[in-house]
């Protein structure tokens, strides 16, 4: 088992979440997606907003790929 996977398994251990319904993967591509897309800081901030939104309902791997979308679509600053 990884570092990731057990941090994973106590975490949710620890809020009642079932590891099997942590979308890994989904988690670290869009933060990865924002983070390189948006802006570093924005990746946890994201990841938290589609926490919000999944706990409201939201479809997990929905929520992940609109939020990357929206990431890999953001406007380049310009220098």
């Amino acid at each position: 088992m990884s570092d990731l996977d057990a941090w994973v398994v106590a975490a949710g251990e620890e809020l009642g979440i079932a590891p099997a319904d942590v979308p890994v993967k989904a988690v670290l591509d869009l933060a990865r997606d924002v983070a390189h897309g948006v802006v570093r800081p924005g990746a946890p901030v994201t990841a938290y907003l589609m926490g919000l939104a999944v706990g409201r309902g939201a479809d997990p791997a929905d929520a992940a790929e609109r939020l990357s979308q929206l990431a890999l679509s953001w406007p380049k600053p310009t220098p």
